[in-house]
């Protein structure tokens, strides 16, 4: 086992790696980065896939730096950005490898095919791009103010989401890309005084730092230079900017405009990839990775020949401006690498293809000695049928038996459960057909430890359970079937609020908060004080509001169907009529509900006793979080 390691992290060239299912394969990119002591580029099909690769190498590599390089969550060519969470994972994964020195130790770079073929803000940007705060020494707050609006940051009020800050007096809350917690910054005077974690949710301090290192919150940052890069950069690949255009005007006023990010390269000088950033690291390609690249690249081209063709084939209509600005698409190769680049790429650093299968004898490829674990389908599809010669079917006792047989062909047994609540349950049941020495696990590292006739259990959320040549992994889910628990994130609030006229297309019918239902006529221009503001134009019977963009909050999507709606009456009765209604129908809905709960706490019956064995068994099946 440890000769095929080894061999894997030091093979040159494009490498055949068989016997790698989904789970192991992160396991032997993980090994290869420790045996070679360097980086190690693991590239996944599609984000589901990087998401156990990351699981998977967490828990086998603890020691290990593994980060995660995710893409846009969004479509080539949008009208919408990025989550700001995942811009913030993008940028503090290359601040950390643009940080590395050539001696920098072991590390395992996750990403998927869709974000390695997205070109990148160039390194010696990202290298120089941070703001350094000391408790006890003095902060210019005017300059860190500068910093955090011209590096992607969102004034907020409150600070909820990563990439937002608030100033309220001597306090300054952030929430830096890549922090788990927001920090609170605050000040006496100029001088630093704590830094604290604060719980989003909460807003209550969870603990304190005695330094930070801010990086930028967006790709495209909004200081003097990349405005004035922008805006020539624009007139050179579109023209003269002679009609209205949101983008244009947005980013040369130094404001974030919904999408921006999608005219990346004209932010900079010039892109780079995640390869520069990466040097000459082994590049670990799972399967299907080089079919998901051209699906990618075939995507990308449709896009744009469908907003370059809307855009040249304008209609010309009086109304056409009023629907929505012509969208002015970058060329395919200025922002996503073309398919030659790819293929350069990777012939100029080691490749490991991956696959699950063992390779035929005719076939040169290196051996990893790992093949997909058991699936428990058939017991539970014959769950409680009696089969001659063994009783009745029962799941856990045939998963009891199927461990101690990987026991005693000398293979430590692994459990990977989704949840602590479902690894306790199943530790019971397994406990109950024989499985008596389980030990509860947090890595691979206690799994080393354990007697050898031990189980590990351990909250692994990965689907399908493998065997290598010396240990296995089974999962919840090989036994019971399909899961519905993931890893919980975090709660983010609701998406039928709106924070951005880009999510409203002209005609939908929205509802304000104190005026009721309307109709968004698209973005407007009003002189106030002598001074242009943008407003949301709404139509309502009888008349039209304008409500200023930072209001934006009050209004929220009509979400039912919208034949027939009528508008409600500026000024009208109409819509507060139905709020109190529906306030006095919520006030008789928990009146009732008060009243059953009383009704049930007054009745009582005998304790019902269930068989442990077997309501465990029905506990342990239950598919959903708690």
């Amino acid at each position: 086992m440890v000769e095929r390691l080894t061999a894997i992290a030091r093979a040159e060239g494009r490498t055949t790696v068989s016997g790698a299912p989904e789970g192991y394969d992160s396991y032997v990119a993980a090994e290869a980065a420790k045996r070679k002591s360097a980086l190690v580029l693991f590239v996944a099909a599609d984000d589901s896939r990087a998401a156990a690769a990351l699981e998977a190498a967490r828990f086998f590599a603890p020691d290990l730096a593994v980060l995660h390089f995710p893409a846009w969550d969004c479509l080539p060519y949008d009208r919408v950005s990025p989550r700001s969470d995942i811009e913030a994972q993008r940028l503090a994964t290359l601040a950390a490898l643009a940080a590395r020195g050539e001696r920098a130790g072991a590390a395992l770079v996750v990403t998927t095919v869709n974000a390695l073929v997205q070109r990148v803000p160039p390194r010696e940007i990202i290298a120089e791009a941070s703001f350094l705060a000391r408790t006890g020494k003095d902060v210019n707050r005017d300059a860190l103010t500068r910093f955090l609006a011209r590096n992607g940051y969102a004034n907020a009020g409150t600070v909820r989401e990563p990439g937002e800050f608030a100033l309220r007096g001597g306090i300054v809350d952030l929430w830096p890309p890549g922090a788990d917690e927001p920090l609170r910054l605050d000040f006496f005077g100029d001088q630093l005084e704590t830094i604290r974690r604060f719980d989003a949710e909460s807003q209550l301090s969870t603990g304190t730092d005695d330094s930070i290192v801010l990086l930028p919150a967006s790709e495209t940052p909004l200081d003097p230079a990349s405005i004035s890069r922008f805006r020539s950069g624009y007139v050179a690949a579109f023209g003269a900017v002679t009609d209205e255009d949101p983008l244009y005007e947005a980013v040369s006023a130094g404001r974030k405009h919904a999408g921006q990010e999608h005219w990346l390269p004209l932010f900079y000088e010039k892109l780079d990839t995640l390869f520069d950033y990466v040097g000459r690291a082994p590049v670990f390609l799972s399967p299907n990775a080089e079919e998901a690249r051209k699906a990618r690249l075939e995507l990308i081209s449709d896009y744009y020949l469908t907003r370059e063709s809307l855009r040249s084939g304008g209609s010309g209509k009086a109304g056409a401006a009023a629907i929505a600005a012509p969208y002015k698409p970058l060329k395919p190769n200025a922002l996503y690498l073309t398919e030659a680049d790819w293929d350069r790429a990777l012939k100029s650093r080691p490749v490991r293809l991956l696959s699950p299968f063992a390779a035929p004898d005719t076939m040169a490829s290196i051996d990893a000695g790992g093949r997909k674990g058991r699936d428990f389908a058939p017991e539970r599809v014959a769950e409680g049928q009696i089969v001659e010669g063994s009783g009745r079917v029962n799941v856990f006792e045939v998963a009891a038996a199927h461990i101690a047989q990987l026991q005693q062909a000398g293979r430590s047994v692994v459990i990977g459960c989704w949840s602590e609540g479902s690894a306790e349950r199943m530790g019971g049941v397994l406990s109950d057909h024989g499985v008596t020495a389980i030990k509860r696990i947090a890595d691979w590292r206690e799994a080393e430890h354990l007697h050898k006739h031990a189980v590990g259990l351990a909250v692994l959320c990965i689907e399908h359970g493998f065997e290598g040549p010396d240990f296995a992994v089974i999962t919840e889910q090989d036994i019971l079937g399909d899961r519905m628990v993931r890893p919980r994130g975090r709660v983010r609030r609701s998406q039928n609020f709106l924070s951005e006229a880009s999510a409203l297309t002209t005609g939908d019918l929205v509802t304000h908060i104190e005026h009721g239902i309307g109709r968004y006529l698209g973005l407007r221009a009003i002189e106030v004080q002598a001074e242009p503001h943008d407003c949301l134009e709404l139509q309502y019977d009888g008349g039209k509001l304008f409500l200023p963009v930072e209001n934006i909050e009050l209004l929220t999507r009509f979400g039912s169907e919208e034949a027939g709606v009528q508008l409600d009456k500026l000024g009208g009765v109409g819509w507060q009529t139905r709020k109190a209604r529906m306030k006095q129908r919520v006030r008789e809905m928990a009146a009732e509900l008060i009243r059953i709960a009383a009704a049930r706490a007054m009745k009582e019956m005998p304790p019902t006793e269930t068989p442990a064995g077997l309501y465990d068994e029905f506990c342990a099946r239950f598919p959903y979080a708690e």
